[in-house]
């Protein structure tokens, strides 16, 4: 069978280059330069002293000055065809034409050289003939003249290609463009796509979204009872709880085109581009309509407007969120281009644009609780290689207020544990030391602690874990490690109970709770130490919410001083008065003294348990709720496991 040719890809071609243009035009201009210059010609190159070796011997017959500085010697024939001119002549790299000179050089003072010449004639007595002559470079000129100009054009070529965006223009250098929108568009084709099924819990917030795919896919289903498309959809939660994933979903569900970008692409260095972008985004969005718009952390261009501004009289931030205010829900804006933004600050929003209207539905993405874990924790254990004994209802219980990047992150961490313990799967205590891991933080078990200090940490480690035992709304205990962690010299891990609302008798529990510690320490040493910095600023956290929040004191009454909207942090005066500020210390105070002094009472009723089981933790270093059963004997008011 003959061989064929081989076809050329046609992407494979070079493909044509503007700057091959200049180059042609600047090769070009040298080689005009060069040809076209006479006085460099193919005649070898002598010094001045051979050349009047020469005209001492009789031996040139003419010499040409060209241009004052250089001399073109013509020899005689019978000169010429001596053996060592013959020499000279093969060295030469071009052939020589008829007309041109034998040898040339370059002098120095033209004077000087006219009368070494005369002198020589006149010892010798000979007749050389000496002529001069001017040679003019036009294409050398014209390149002089021109060069200038072409660089000048050049560069502003170059420039402008660059801040428009052209061939070879960077991101950071788009002048004209830095007006147009910076938003992605989502291709399902190409992109990686996530639906629906890969959000788990959330519940309520993929029924909301949901429906706003479905009114895109089949509009005809709402509109025709008389419904209108949602404007927008705000979604709201803690990091981590999913917006942004709930985002992607809509992005790979819906058949629309999907706008994706952040608040902070909106904000320049440069006046008025953020209100530019804003107007270029939702006319594209208008263009492909019906769209999707999905702006995540809006609260970089969403900020309340104060009264007062501190940034000048022209704020950047507060023109694009006029802008976005209008082309939402202005004189002139169309239906069919729905705006979906996530945010954990809502508090900081203005309220324009939460009105209806503009964000018509606010979707609150909460922590998920311990079902819809189950379901996160099934999700991110897919692409793991699992132990078969492996129970996600168990994972579920022992991370209560994990978000679900949370729990992406312990799965993540369990499998590197796992792997570095050259494990063959990924089993129950690899995802028990990751929570250790993520919670506490890295064992340091190399740290320097004198047996003082160690003893000091066992009991107060055992005195949180006795008094919590004793308290019947205390967290229960899951384990107590005198281990260091991360920053922390010792710490107990509890399994809070998940309440919706909390009881005055709760909250003192859990603070009397953490201040169990402290307190074994003054019972065991009659001393106290700094290692309780962590416990006191948690109770006086929770006092200070009491009095001043939940109005759960006497003292103050049923008066809050919270403020949901966020603008009490810039005010500079308290909402109380500085009686009323003596009393709310007052009572913060009697409320952690009150707790103290209850578990100091606590363990003074049970030291020879809290000793034993501080004896216990220094010989073993971690001990389980196990231990404690086989001290104190069974909690008689453990809900959590009969609810569980």
């Amino acid at each position: 069978m003959a061989k064929g040719k081989k076809k050329t890809d046609p992407s494979k071609k070079p493909k044509f280059n503007t700057y091959w243009i200049y180059a042609i035009i600047i090769v070009g201009f040298l080689a005009l330069n060069y040809f076209g210059s006479s006085s460099i010609g193919t005649a070898p190159e002598i010094s001045p002293s051979e050349f009047t070796s020469y005209l001492s011997n009789g031996e040139v017959q003419k010499v040409v000055i060209l241009n004052r500085r250089e001399a073109k010697v013509y020899l005689k024939p019978e000169a010429k065809a001596e053996e060592k001119h013959q020499r000279k002549k093969n060295k030469s790299i071009l052939p020589s034409g008829p007309s041109d000179p034998d040898y040339q050089f370059e002098f120095g003072d033209l004077q000087n050289f006219e009368n070494e010449i005369a002198r020589i004639k006149a010892e010798n007595g000979i007749q050389t003939e000496v002529s001069y002559d001017t040679e003019t470079n036009v294409w050398g000129d014209l390149l002089i003249t021109l060069l200038p100009f072409a660089l000048i054009i050049g560069v502003w070529i170059f420039i402008m290609r660059r801040m428009s965006g052209g061939a070879g223009g960077g991101a950071g250098g788009q002048i004209f463009n830095i007006g147009k929108s910076k938003a992605k568009l989502f291709d399902q084709n190409t992109d990686v796509k996530v639906s629906f099924e890969n959000v788990a819990g959330l519940e309520g917030a993929k029924e909301e979204v949901q429906e706003i795919v479905d009114f895109l896919k089949n509009p005809e289903k709402y509109t025709s009872l008389g419904g209108k498309i949602p404007k927008g959809a705000l979604l709201v939660g803690p990091p981590g709880t999913g917006k942004t994933l709930l985002a992607k979903a809509v992005a790979g569900e819906a058949k629309v085109p999907f706008f994706s970008l952040s608040g902070s692409d909106f904000v320049e260095m440069f006046v008025g581009v953020g209100a530019s972008r804003v107007r270029d985004l939702f006319k594209q969005a208008k263009e492909k309509s019906p769209a999707i718009i999905f702006i995540d952390e809006i609260d970089a261009i969403g900020r309340a407007r104060g009264k007062s501004n501190f940034s000048g009289s022209n704020d950047e931030r507060e023109n694009t969120l006029n802008q976005l205010l209008t082309e939402m829900d202005g004189f002139g804006t169309n239906t069919n281009v729905i705006v979906i933004a996530a945010t954990n600050r809502a508090d900081v929003l203005d309220k324009a644009l939460m009105r209806a209207g503009r964000f018509d539905r606010q979707i609150y993405v909460d922590l998920p609780d311990v079902r819809e874990r189950k379901e996160i924790f099934e999700v991110h254990l897919k692409p793991l290689k699992k132990d078969t004994k492996l129970d996600t209802d168990f994972l579920a219980k022992q991370t209560p207020g994990f978000s679900g990047a949370d729990i992406a992150n312990v799965c993540n961490e369990a499998a590197l544990i796992a792997a570095r313990n050259e494990r063959k799967a990924v089993g129950k205590q690899d995802f028990l030391d990751a929570v250790d891991r993520i919670v506490g933080g890295l064992e340091k078990k190399n740290k320097i602690i004198t047996p003082a200090e160690k003893r000091a940490i066992a009991f107060h480690e055992a005195g949180h874990a006795t008094v919590s035992w004793m308290l019947e709304h205390a967290a229960p205990l899951v384990k107590v490690t005198i281990v260091p962690r991360g920053q922390s010299l010792g710490a107990a891990w509890y399994l809070p109970e998940e309440r919706l609302i909390v009881r005055p008798n709760q909250m003192l529990d859990e603070m009397c709770a953490a201040l169990g510690g402290r307190a074994a320490e003054k019972v065991i040493f009659n001393e106290i130490s700094t290692g309780a910095l962590s416990d006191l600023e948690k109770v006086t956290k929770q006092a200070r919410a009491m009095v001043t929040i939940y109005g759960l004191n006497d003292k103050i009454g049923n008066l809050t001083y919270y403020d949901s909207s966020g603008q009490n942090e810039y005010n500079f005066s308290k909402p109380y008065s500085e009686q009323t500020s003596e009393l709310i210390d007052k009572e913060i105070s009697n409320i952690i003294e009150d707790q103290y002094k209850r578990a100091i009472d606590l363990l003074e009723k049970h030291k020879d348990k809290l000793t034993e089981l501080a004896e216990v933790l220094l010989e073993k270093e971690v001990i389980f709720k196990d231990n404690l059963e086989k001290i104190f004997g069974k909690r008689p008011f453990d809900k959590l496991e009969e609810a569980l």
